[in-house]
């Protein structure tokens, strides 16, 4: 049901009260309607983005609520050209749904990271890294959390991942769009960042491998174009300011 458009009818519009938990909704809350109401995968669907009550809403389905213990999921839809990630789907639920109590399927993704480059016996060299969910060499990069900016999510990754701290390089930042699996929608920005530490510790949790690369060998070992491309930003952005020098 990702990304798909829907009919909801509601049933519980905003600032009626749940009897049974004693809440009042602070978002539209309805079942499918049509042949669809009859999908006994879904117990039911949280509008986002309209803020007062409505009969029916058209729209389409941004994530998936899977509660602990439960089958059926909760649909959250939302207006057409809305977009919402996961933590501010948390907030948005919160006055039903306490966080750790299910997980989110999300449509929409929004990462953060950075092209880390150090200097290696006189040779600036970037560095790779190759997750456990994948088996092709990236940019560390991760999920922003409420409340961060992006560089904040560039550094907070980058740290967890590989252990080392950065100095992002001011001006230059490279947006990548993509859809993974033809399904997630996800936004990736990257930065450009120095770090004077020597020590790589990847988390093992999440990393499998790293590497340090010169530019050339780094662009080879790149296999998807749009981060290809964003190195080839990085370098030119490198080449105009003298960051070799």
């Amino acid at each position: 049901m990702l990304g798909k458009f829907t009919r909801i009818k509601i049933t519980n519009p905003v600032g009626s009260l749940n009897r049974q938990f004693g809440y009042t909704y602070k978002l539209n809350y309805g079942i499918l309607e049509g042949r669809r109401q009859f999908d006994h995968r879904f117990c039911g669907a949280y509008i986002l983005g309209v803020n007062h009550p409505v009969r029916n809403f058209d729209g389409r389905v941004i994530a998936i609520l899977h509660r602990n213990g439960e089958k059926k999921g909760v649909l959250i839809v939302a207006p057409k050209n809305a977009r919402y990630i996961e933590y501010q789907i948390a907030d948005a639920i919160a006055f039903a749904e306490s966080e750790g109590s299910y997980r989110i399927e999300c449509l929409y993704e929004r990462s953060c990271g950075a092209v880390v480059f150090r200097q290696i016996n006189d040779e600036t060299r970037l560095l790779l890294i190759k997750n456990n969910r994948s088996t092709h060499w990236g940019f560390p990069k991760g999920h922003m959390e409420r409340g961060e900016t992006p560089e904040q999510t560039a550094k907070r990754e980058v740290l967890e991942e590989t252990g080392l701290n950065i100095e992002i390089i001011p001006e230059f930042s490279s947006k990548s769009d993509y859809t993974i699996q033809g399904k997630v929608e996800k936004s990736v920005t990257i930065f450009l960042a120095k770090t004077e530490d020597t020590r790589t510790i990847i988390q093992k949790e999440e990393i499998d491998d790293y590497i340090w690369l010169n530019l050339d060998r780094a662009m080879d070992a790149l296999k998807f174009e749009n981060d290809k491309a964003i190195l080839k930003n990085a370098k030119r952005f490198m080449e105009n300011h003298k960051i070799f020098d």
